[in-house]
């Protein structure tokens, strides 16, 4: 994927503790034909979660960072 792309979907999962941002990340990843889904997260587990999950589920993890204790995850959905 080249460095510029589009957020197809947004979702906003602060609040939410392991496992439930990356069940509905799953979810969403399930109703998209491809493109680009951003997480927000702030559950200290995410990170580890999110790599975790696109390593076997097939996607393609283009963004993992924090600012503020708020985790960032950009996911190439596999179509």
């Amino acid at each position: 994927m080249d460095e510029t792309y589009a957020i197809t979907v947004s979702l906003n999962l602060t609040g939410l503790k392991c496992p439930l941002p990356v069940l509905k990340a799953r979810r969403q990843i399930s109703q998209m034909k491809g493109g680009v889904l951003e997480v927000l997260a702030d559950d200290p587990a995410a990170p580890l979660d999110f790599e975790h999950f696109c390593d076997t589920a097939g996607h393609r993890l283009v963004r993992n960072d924090a600012e503020g204790g708020i985790f960032t995850f950009h996911i190439e959905v596999a179509a």
